[in-house]
């Protein structure tokens, strides 16, 4: 079992214009309603984490706070070892099944809104922490749908560390906004 989200490459990375927007994800026009849901699930979450290293990739670039870079630095790491499993997963459990598109949920944003008037730290927290959301609200459905136990106790690891991650970046935004 996985302690915390995590992340490895796969074939869909945001658009430099996603990057720049705080428009959430949502992969409702490319479900194949007819895959299998642990192979969805599987598709949309390594997606979404892609979308979160992507975040998290940002703070080392521009954040000088140590808390925060730590915190992104644990995303990195975590999300790209989950990633590296449910490729795993994906490959003896579908290998013959072509690429699903993901599940139809909002996964929230996938990149730091641009906005000079807003520090780079408020933004990142303002745009993880519906991510996480996301990530959680499909962790939760998994726990409910899924046929493998592997899916459900990564959805289970995945709620846990999220939810953690989420309540320290609201203590971080109250604090850092006096």
């Amino acid at each position: 079992m996985l302690v915390a989200c995590g992340s490895a490459p796969a074939a869909t990375v945001p658009t430099p214009a996603a990057e720049t927007e705080q428009e959430p994800m949502d992969h409702g026009a490319m479900t194949d309603s007819t895959a299998p849901y642990d192979a969805q699930f599987i598709d949309g979450m390594i997606v979404h984490h892609q979308g979160a290293i992507t975040m998290a990739q940002q703070v080392l670039e521009e954040s000088e706070r140590p808390e925060l870079r730590a915190l992104a630095e644990a995303i990195i790491t975590a999300q790209q070892a989950e990633i590296e499993q449910m490729q795993t997963w994906r490959s003896a459990w579908y290998p013959d099944l072509a690429p699903t598109g993901g599940m139809d949920m909002d996964m929230g944003p996938m990149a730091v809104a641009e906005d000079s008037s807003t520090p780079f730290d408020i933004r990142f927290i303002d745009a993880m922490i519906p991510h996480h959301e996301g990530a959680v609200a499909m962790a939760q459905d998994a726990l409910q749908n899924a046929e493998y136990t592997e899916i459900k106790q990564l959805s289970e690891a995945i709620i846990a560390a999220q939810q953690a991650e989420i309540e320290q970046m609201q203590a971080w935004r109250e604090a850092w906004s006096e």
